[in-house]
């Protein structure tokens, strides 16, 4: 393989260094929380928010004075990104059925897809109010049919934005806080003296938000690993440098640490599209963040083939992988890890960040090897169920089992199926026996 980088991110060795005082600092900060819950929370709120309100849950009169600040345009527009996103969450979870099967007489197996009980919902809002969050994680919780949704969000600006409230609430939270951060996630899974803990937890976030649902993964559920937004643009030279440098900058604002990567077969491209980024953020309003972003963790590379160029691109396993080509439904065929796929000039991230209808909370740092973003089965759980329905069936599979769970040495298990044996087949098996061997009837 013959692959050469035009411009390196910041090394592994760094990253990995940040990575492990986020660790640290997480661990002390959850466990804060647990030892001294509410006291904690407002001290970490005051601290990291400047905020201390009596209450960090709103109320309804709070709520409906927040969503009367916005004008009826912000408010359609709000409604109109949200119906989108029902829209396709309804679709999806219309392909989920229950199931229930006779895979032999008298033998009937099935499954049931149950809502989580309880999800919170962690919707971003501390540098950029992130109203599209909302709809992706609470309104998407509310077509699976959650019964208890919370979401709890940052102040913006030292008070709750009105357009994310509005969002959230439109969504179908049933309780609404405003907190960020750790604090929030640590409330959300531990629970404090006024806040009832979830069984889950769903939602992008910062590095530190990332982090503590990593550590709490276990304690609570968590829909993926959501950290700062990653982006990769695949393209060759059949677009130009002033689309793909737009397409890279208009992630690498979300944050200091938000990869934006190029892989293109055009040396000529990835040439104009490093002198297009410069030109660009001389003009652009967010580029105090997008060029910190860029210089530490944008990527220049340049491949020989397109073969190459999706090796490269499965290996990063990117967040958002928008291909622009002249072979995009080839990539859409053979590309295996990344969050969502973006096809084609036309089809950009922002839409699907904000519009579009599909989710936009997806896995980061490599996580698309093993996972999909979030959607609506992320709130169903799959559970199975059995019943023998005749004394021909227990007796049958009650031999079988007792002879295997023998050859394993479990005699406790063995007596679970002669009993039924006994009982139902009028079979004579000695305690501690395996069942004798008949063949199965025609």
């Amino acid at each position: 393989m013959s692959v050469t980088y035009l411009k390196r991110g910041m090394p592994e060795a760094d990253r990995a260094e940040d990575d492990a005082k986020t660790r640290a600092v997480v661990d002390s900060t959850l466990r804060d929380i647990e030892a001294r819950g509410d006291v904690a929370l407002r001290e970490l709120s005051e601290k990291f928010d400047d905020y201390t309100p009596t209450s960090f849950r709103l109320g309804q009169q709070e709520i409906d004075e927040l969503i009367g600040q916005l004008s009826e345009r912000e408010i359609a527009d709000i409604r109109f990104a949200q119906e989108q996103v029902r829209n396709f969450a309804q679709a999806q979870r219309d392909t989920m059925l229950d199931l229930e099967v006779e895979t032999m007489p008298g033998v009937i197996l099935g499954h049931k897809n149950i809502p989580v009980q309880s999800v919170g919902c962690y919707v971003p809002g501390g540098k950029f109010p992130m109203v599209a969050s909302a709809h992706m994680s609470v309104a998407t919780a509310s077509v699976a049919g959650v019964p208890r949704i919370i979401a709890c969000t940052p102040p913006f600006q030292g008070k709750p934005n009105p357009a994310v409230i509005a969002a959230i609430h439109f969504g179908g939270a049933h309780e609404i806080y405003v907190l960020g951060g750790i604090q929030a996630i640590g409330a959300m899974a531990i629970g404090t003296e006024t806040i009832e803990p979830v069984h889950m937890l769903v939602g992008p976030g910062n590095a530190f938000v990332a982090e503590a649902k990593r550590q709490l993964f276990g304690r609570v559920g968590i829909d993926l690993f959501a950290g700062p937004t990653e982006t990769m643009v695949i393209a060759d030279e059949t677009v130009d440098a002033e689309l793909c440098a737009t397409d890279l900058l208009g992630q690498a604002e979300h944050g200091y640490n938000s990869p934006a990567v190029l892989v293109t077969n055009s040396q000529k491209l990835a040439e104009d599209t490093l002198a297009e980024i410069d030109r660009l953020l001389e003009i652009l309003p967010t580029a105090g963040t997008a060029r910190v972003s860029w210089q530490d963790y944008g990527e220049v590379i340049v491949c020989d083939s397109y073969d190459e160029m999706l090796d490269v691109a499965n290996d990063i396993a990117s967040e958002h992988v928008q291909v622009m080509t002249d072979r995009d439904d080839w990539f859409l065929e053979k590309m295996h890890s990344y969050g969502a796929l973006f096809l084609g000039p036309r089809t950009n991230v922002a839409n699907g960040d904000k519009v579009i209808g599909t989710n936009h909370t997806l896995p980061t740092k490599k996580a698309g090897r093993y996972t999909g973003g979030l959607w609506v089965g992320k709130f169903l759980k799959t559970h199975s169920y059995q019943r023998v329905t005749t004394h021909e069936a227990a007796t049958l599979i009650g031999e079988y089992g007792s002879r295997l769970c023998m050859l394993e040495g479990f005699v406790g298990h063995a007596e679970q199926c002669n009993m039924r044996v006994r009982r139902y087949g009028g079979v004579n098996v000695p305690y501690g026996a395996a069942a004798p061997y008949r063949e199965a009837a025609e």
